[in-house]
């Protein structure tokens, strides 16, 4: 990363911070397999924080079952997130990263519901939920 954030750590410290599956997705911009996670079916409310910096990145009111097997969202918290063109995979997408510390943590599509019509298709290795 060629960008300072607030959390910034060695990639040493992000290796021994992080699961190999958490690493894999938000320092190597991977993606879990779809279904794997167990915040796919939380419905509490809550908050969704970043994993890597504790970032709080979304709300569960903005959380929605897409059909698609990760976590989706309507809208970030404000400020919590950055977008970057991605154009791996001979694709353009939006990728989705922690404005905390910058890690990968999913894309962002125009597909969504009401009101913002964006899903935030989110990895959820790479979240953490705080109940209310």
């Amino acid at each position: 990363m060629d960008k300072t954030y607030p959390v910034m750590r060695s990639d040493a410290e992000w290796r021994a911070l992080l699961s190999p599956a958490q690493y894999a997705v938000m320092r190597q911009h991977g993606t879990e397999r779809p279904g794997s996670c167990g915040l796919l079916r939380e419905k509490r409310q809550g908050r969704f924080v970043c994993v890597g910096c504790g970032q709080a990145l979304f709300e569960s009111g903005g959380k929605f079952e897409s059909g698609t097997g990760w976590p989706s969202f309507t809208e970030p918290v404000e400020g919590s997130v950055e977008l970057y063109e991605d154009r791996s995979y001979g694709m353009v997408r939006t990728e989705v990263r922690c404005a905390g510390c910058g890690s990968h943590l999913g894309h962002v599509f125009p597909d969504g519901p009401p009101p913002t019509g964006l899903r935030y298709c989110i990895n959820g290795v790479a979240l953490d939920f705080q109940p209310r």
